[in-house]
């Protein structure tokens, strides 16, 4: 792997592999502000060249080892992960897990074993005899709106997953999502969408930051964009970080400008 923004000193002809260490440091949360902690929400995606999110109906075939080394670290960091009821299904989503090579890293954070799983759904349609319910390392988070069906939510409960009430109606309103959150405890935020979600928390402005893999892959068709929905009334801009590369596969890193 190669840094190529920022420039701190010249890029090696040969890159090599970094590790866990190396790219936790370069991917760390922003320090928080003094007083009242606020929540970060960083989404990680990744796109083909001609702007796929997905080959056939899932992201891993637009991925690479690297990729998943980037993926497994951003998860490492992160209080918790928010997801899409529909990727939940679609990508067989399981709890997340505690890494021995981040496990002290995570400790003097005062963060737990592992990330949480928060699903955002309105219906509660889920498989609650899955892993992502049954076996946790931290229970698993349910935001929905206050409008939900209560046998729904009563199952979710009974299935040892906690329920967070984040909207008015049937849905979830991202920004109730984020504060909601971080009511808990959870500041550091990560999502991996999907596309309906992470355009509805680009609509509502929640965004704070965007790791984008962009993978060195042509797929055309009709594959979802990495954020789908209505667009927004002006385009939100956001400044470059940090550019890594390896094996063709650019690793870019965008905050709110």
């Amino acid at each position: 792997m190669r840094r190529l923004f920022p420039v701190t000193d010249e890029t090696p002809d040969r890159a090599r592999e970094w590790s866990l260490a190396e790219l936790a440091a370069a991917y760390a949360y922003p320090e928080p502000a003094a007083g009242a902690p606020r929540a970060w929400l960083r989404a990680n995606m990744v796109s083909t060249l001609d702007g796929a999110a997905q080959h056939e109906g899932h992201s891993q075939p637009i991925s690479s080892a690297a990729d998943m080394r980037v993926f497994g670290t951003l998860r490492a960091l992160a209080d918790v992960i928010v997801v899409g009821a529909e990727t939940v299904r679609q990508e067989g989503y399981r709890p997340g897990s505690g890494r021995a090579e981040f496990a002290a890293a995570r400790q003097a954070a005062g963060q737990g074993p592992a990330p949480a799983i928060a699903v955002v759904t309105a219906g509660l349609e889920l498989d609650f005899s899955l892993p992502l319910f049954t076996s946790p390392l931290v229970p698993t988070l349910i935001l929905t709106g206050a409008a939900a069906a209560p046998d729904r939510v009563a199952a979710a409960e009974r299935a040892g997953a906690r329920v967070v009430v984040a909207g008015e109606g049937m849905g979830v309103d991202p920004a109730r999502a984020v504060s909601a959150l971080a009511g808990l405890g959870c500041t550091r935020l990560l999502t991996e969408g999907g596309p309906r979600l992470l355009g509805q928390m680009v609509a509502a402005g929640v965004l704070d930051e965007l790791c984008l893999t962009v993978s060195p892959m042509l797929t055309a068709g009709d594959a979802q964009r990495i954020a789908g929905g209505p667009s927004v009334t002006v385009p939100s801009r956001f400044g470059l970080v940090s550019l890594l590369e390896e094996e063709g596969f650019l690793f870019s890193r965008y905050s709110r400008s």
